[in-house]
This record gives C-alpha cells, structure tokens and sequence, in this order.
C-alpha cells in the first residue's frame, strides 16, 4: 500500500471513530485562540482552558490585553509553565493586532507567523479553524502517531512532517485529520504508556514504528 493510499484509509477510519472531534482548546472569539495556542506549549489544552477564564475575566479584549502590562498577564498565566515568556508574547501579538490589524486576526498564514509567539503549528491551527483553510498542524501527537503509523519515516522535525503530510493527505482533510490524532494519541495510541493497540482503529495497517 503506498503512503497515499494509507493515508487515505486511516482518514476514514479516523472519521468513524472521532466524528466530532474537533479543536480541544475553548475559544469563542478568533484571537482568544491565539492566546490559547501560545498557552498550550508544554501544558494541556485542559489546564490552559481553565486559567483563560481568569485571563478573560481581567482582560476581556484585545485592547485590554494589549494595555496589560506583561508581568499582569504572567501572574494569571503562571500555571501553564514559561509564564514569563508567553506573558510577554501574548502581550506583544495582542498589540501587533490592535495597532496593524484593527484587532483582528489576518487572514494570512505569512502575517500569523509575524505575530509574537506564533509559529507553524499556531499559524496552521488558525488558518484551519478559524478561516477553514487547508492546514496541517504538527504537534507532538501528529509527530508521534505518523511516524508510528509509518506515513513518515523517522522524521521528528514538524515542519519536515509538515511537508512530508502535504504530499499524501488531501488538503481538505489536513485540519480534521490532525484535531482526530490528538484523540487517538490520547486515548489510543499514547505517549507513556504503551499503546493500547488491541482497541485501535487501525492495528491492522498500522506500521506501529517507534513502539518499543
């Protein structure tokens, strides 16, 4: 079976096994996402959607967050980890809209990738969820389950996963494939423990690489 060819098999798979699944960070506005993603970085998406509502409830705009001073913002976001850096990069994109994009988000994967803390991961969970653009998002989960799966061979680095995914996943499916990996990396196919392969959706075509 070529990689294509697999791919597309475990896409359907992945549908019928996660039908709803979707972003798991809580957002009701575009640039709370933003937020969001930079918070998610070495902490879950479940710890970081409890302290946003903190965040959200002293600062509850991108003007106010924008006049925040850096060390107001680090006090609440602490929880998550690396609070002082993801204070002052929340800090930095939040006045980089207000000030160039009248507080929206661009609609650009090259402008996203300008703004304070976001990279190719944040930039292409942006462009698929918010603007419903083809998009891919590597995350450690995708990075992990691929290479097992065997779409990529050994490769860690996510923007070479990245390039690697474009070539067989269709570009339609990239956003909802990878939201369908972080359920199936967390349930199924885990990162400390060993994978529960005996109720996996795909043991049969999987190249299970990378398990010991």
């Amino acid at each position: 079976m070529t990689k294509k060819k697999l791919a597309l098999e475990i896409i359907e798979r992945l549908k019928k096994e996660y039908p709803d699944a979707g972003c798991t960070l809580d957002y009701d506005q575009a640039w709370k996402l933003l937020v969001s993603v930079r918070l998610a970085a070495q902490c879950t998406d479940a710890r970081v959607n409890v302290v946003v509502e903190d965040l959200y409830k002293k600062f509850p705009d991108v003007d106010a967050l924008a006049a925040a001073d850096p060390e107001e913002i680090e006090e609440i976001v602490r929880p998550c980890g690396l609070g002082k850096s993801k204070a002052r990069d929340i800090s930095g994109c939040m006045k980089m809209l207000k000030e160039e994009y009248d507080g929206k988000i661009p609609k650009d994967f090259n402008a996203l990738m300008k703004l304070p803390g976001v990279g190719r991961k944040s930039a292409n969970l942006i462009m698929g969820d918010v603007f419903g653009e083809p998009a891919i998002v590597t995350d450690t989960h995708c990075i992990r389950l691929v290479n097992r799966m065997g779409l990529v061979d050994g490769i860690k680095d996510p923007k070479k996963v990245e390039m690697e995914l474009w070539k067989i996943i269709p570009a339609e499916e990239g956003s909802d494939f990878c939201h369908r990996l972080v359920y199936h990396g967390r349930d199924v196919c885990t990162a400390r423990t060993k994978p529960y392969c005996d109720r996996c959706c795909l043991s049969d075509i999987c190249g299970k690489r990378g398990v010991e």
